[in-house]
């Protein structure tokens, strides 16, 4: 990968629509300076599948699991990689609701406190990630049932977990709370057009637009798609960005800086 390649991240959605769309966000590398050129709206699974089709080269960070946790795939296994693990979940699950049923079972013969597991990466951060089991609330389990199998089904390479596609189209699972929290630690930035998250919102744009020192870049962009990361008080657009500097910083480094033990059915956070 070079910096003439596309970079994009990815705020997903497992049921989108014009209300809650997936957001993309797509720039590019040039040196200090990491260009925004564009935050799309996906209203279809459908629009997504096309997108993940694109022609590379480029590489996506995608806010939504790659992996579950290691102990829950061997107690039903569901295989030794990724493309394994979704395979056999879509096999026994036809439906995200199936699939949240199955988890919901298994869970409730489970001790207290052992039924939403965690993976090794999840907590690798200074914020914990909300278990890919989490069905509900923040439905990230939903989320990994309607996106991972769309990559593989792409023919996408995903790093890390044993699965190689396309070497020009390289997906790598993103998490973007946890690049906002280094920018403006614990202050909520999401899902409220009040004034102390939308102050919030244009702290984060500040913080990317003078990353120099953290990232080897500073975000780039013009007026307007700047303050429309700012309005936006879903939060979503913010965090397509926030997902895409997740890639730009993996970009650059060896193995997109992922550590060499990579658990292949757990996968992998990338790195702020």
């Amino acid at each position: 990968m070079n910096d003439a390649m596309l970079l994009a991240g990815i705020d997903f959605s497992c049921n989108p629509s014009r209300k809650k769309p997936i957001t993309v966000a797509t720039g590019r590398l040039d040196a200090a300076r990491l260009a925004l050129d564009d935050v799309a709206e996906l209203t279809t699974l459908a629009a997504f599948e096309t997108w993940l089709r694109a022609p590379g080269p480029w590489l996506g960070g995608f806010d939504f699991p790659f992996g579950l946790p290691r102990a829950f795939v061997d107690a039903n296994a569901f295989g030794a990689t990724a493309a394994e693990v979704i395979a056999s979940v879509r096999a026994r699950c036809a439906t995200r609701m199936a699939w949240r049923a199955f988890i919901d079972a298994w869970g409730n013969a489970q001790p207290a406190g052992a039924r939403l597991l965690h993976r090794r990466t999840d907590a690798a951060g200074a914020v914990t990630s909300t278990s890919p089991m989490q069905t509900r609330y923040v439905p990230v389990g939903l989320m990994y049932y309607e996106g991972l199998g769309r990559l593989i089904d792409a023919g996408v390479t995903l790093p890390g977990l044993a699965h190689s596609g396309d070497p020009a189209r390289v997906a790598l699972e993103a998490y973007p709370r946890r690049l906002a929290h280094a920018l403006v630690a614990r202050r909520s930035y999401k899902n409220s057009d009040e004034d102390d998250r939308r102050a919030t919102r244009e702290a984060i744009v500040a913080g990317l637009e003078a990353g120099a020192d953290r990232f080897g870049f500073a975000l780039a962009c013009d007026p307007a798609l700047r303050a429309s990361l700012i309005a936006d008080a879903s939060g979503d657009r913010l965090d397509a960005v926030l997902c895409l500097v997740q890639a730009a910083v993996a970009s650059r480094r060896p193995r997109y800086g992922l550590p060499a033990d990579v658990d292949p059915v757990e996968g992998w956070i990338a790195s702020d």
